[in-house]
């Protein structure tokens, strides 16, 4: 089945970003700063994220305890 979404609908601002993480929009200006965010891009001048990638990058940070090494993802099971 071919994807009927149009593209630009892919992309989400940081306000929109930031809500669907549940995280303040300054929150992830900060990470594009300092690093360790999730991927970005920059159209024009505006910073947008693909869901794919908020989404890959909150599951690189599943722990199962609170001793699980720093980068430590865990397998899905």
């Amino acid at each position: 089945m071919q994807d009927t979404q149009p593209t630009f609908a892919r992309y989400l601002g940081t306000r929109d970003a930031s809500r669907l993480m549940g995280l303040s929009p300054r929150t992830l200006e900060k990470y594009r700063c300092c690093g360790g965010g999730p991927i970005y891009l920059k159209i024009g001048g505006r910073v947008v994220y693909r869901q794919a990638d908020l989404e890959a990058w909150a599951e690189r940070g599943a722990r199962r305890s609170t001793h699980d090494a720093e980068g430590g993802a865990v397998s899905p099971a």
